[in-house]
């Protein structure tokens, strides 16, 4: 049997493949208003919720524009991708059914909204096996701090040391790890550069979840 009761995954650049998709998003966004995207936009709002990216957008490039109306135009940009053209990483289906089936409770913990993970991972045929959903839209902090990886695991009614998260970012590994929990990065192209970081705080490291299919849990 697996050394946890449960498993709390990231979705963004953890489960499905969809880092992309944010960086068109936000080249497009701010193409529209005559300005380029810099080289650590993506990599610094990625942990955070919606809103506190609204906001530091706003700070970053001196906008007179309303942190709710950002936050909107973000949503309707990438709903469709979310709901049609977004896809699992590779044997990500595979290890949550092997986890399913020894019965280990499941969750996600993301930054992104309902909005966006429910269709998803319904349209990958996965959402079904989640036993909980937590957002950062839903607590007070981003993911650099443990309240989203919390409310994951008081929604699943596990305590926090009998749960390991999976998640592809150097904050949220720090996150998960002020939680109390065990952690695990998983590779990104988009957080490749934090790889040697993640790997000096995480208790494991795969680049591919084929790697603990059949294995006895995390070791």
């Amino acid at each position: 049997m697996p050394d946890f009761r449960a498993a709390i995954f990231d979705l963004d650049g953890t489960l499905i493949d969809s880092m992309d998709v944010w960086k068109k998003i936000a080249k497009d966004f701010l193409k529209n208003r005559f300005l380029n995207l810099p080289k650590n936009y993506i990599s610094t709002i990625t942990p955070m919720s919606f809103p506190e990216a609204a906001e530091y957008t706003i700070s970053l490039f001196h906008l007179s524009e309303s942190a709710n109306g950002i936050v909107s135009e973000w949503y309707r940009m990438a709903v469709y991708e979310y709901s049609h053209n977004i896809r699992l990483k590779p044997h990500v289906k595979e290890y949550l059914l092997y986890l399913k089936g020894l019965g280990v409770r499941l969750a996600v913990a993301t930054a992104s909204p309902r909005v966006l993970y429910e269709p998803v991972l319904k349209n990958n045929g996965v959402y079904g096996l989640f036993d909980a959903f937590a957002s950062t839209d839903e607590v007070s902090k981003g993911k650099s701090h443990p309240d989203v990886y919390l409310l994951a695991a008081s929604r699943l009614n596990v305590p926090p040391a009998d749960c390991v998260v999976f998640e592809d970012i150097y904050t949220g590994i720090l996150g998960a790890k002020a939680a109390g929990m065990k952690a695990y990065g998983v590779y990104d192209k988009s957080s490749a550069h934090d790889k040697a970081k993640i790997m000096a705080v995480a208790d494991g490291y795969i680049h591919d979840f084929s790697e603990l299919i059949g294995m006895p849990g995390v070791k």
